[in-house]
């Protein structure tokens, strides 16, 4: 039942990404609230489609810890699901994602279009740079910044080092840190074709002012995220 409930999922995730971007490739020679729009819309159908399909369905915890100003989105990476979810939690979010997802065919062409945070893993100083000017600028737009520090998936019960690029964007936008804990790998594993049924929990933990200095803030970080994930696959 797993397997079936899997392959209806994910055949519904392909075509409607084929579908949809086909439809709405016009949108991309128009201003970038246009995307926004399709890609909030697709992501409700996408999520709607794992509570009915899959039976996977998720709670969010710790509204009231968001604050008032704008904000940097630090969160646990464990799984696909949060790389949609998350647009539906925080509104209209900048994301910094691996530069290679833009050169997808359709997909890649609405990151683009949408405003993400490209990054070039292997470029060194100057990719930072660039990274860290395009984060500035969406974040002055008034939209929140969402950071993976692990910089990658990471499976339940795996340990990937927090990479200093987070506390560069935090210093440079002088900006609280969310920190995001959550246990989506239960349910649907990294690179794995089987969704579970159940219930993702994501936490939203108190922010992190800015101002700290690297080791502080590095070690607080990743104190908060890790902790509370554990507690999470309990």
């Amino acid at each position: 039942m797993i397997f079936l409930r899997s392959l209806i999922f994910n055949i519904l995730l392909v075509f409607s990404i084929l579908l949809i971007g086909l439809l709405s490739l016009p949108l991309l020679l128009g201003p970038r609230v246009g995307v926004a729009f399709i890609r909030d819309l697709w992501i409700k159908f996408i999520i709607g489609a794992l509570e009915v399909v899959v039976g996977l369905r998720h709670e969010v915890n710790g509204l009231e810890n968001l604050p008032e100003q704008n904000m940097i989105v630090a969160a646990k990476h464990q799984s696909a699901w949060e790389t949609l979810a998350l647009h539906l939690i925080f509104k209209d979010p900048a994301i910094i994602l691996k530069k290679e997802l833009l050169r997808l065919p359709i997909l890649g062409w609405f990151i683009s279009k949408v405003g993400m945070v490209p990054i070039n893993r292997a470029g060194g100083s100057s990719a930072l740079k660039s990274m860290i000017e395009t984060a500035e600028r969406w974040s002055d737009s008034g939209r929140p910044i969402i950071i993976f520090p692990q910089g990658t998936r990471v499976g339940v019960g795996e340990n990937v080092r927090y990479h200093p690029g987070v506390f560069a964007i935090y210093k440079a936008l002088d900006l609280p840190v969310v920190p995001v804990a959550l246990n989506s790998g239960l349910f649907w594993p990294k690179q794995s074709f089987k969704k579970k049924a159940g219930t993702i929990q994501l936490e939203i933990i108190e922010p992190i002012p800015p101002g700290l200095e690297r080791k502080k803030f590095m070690d607080l970080l990743e104190i908060k995220i890790e902790k509370t994930s554990k507690n999470l696959l309990s």
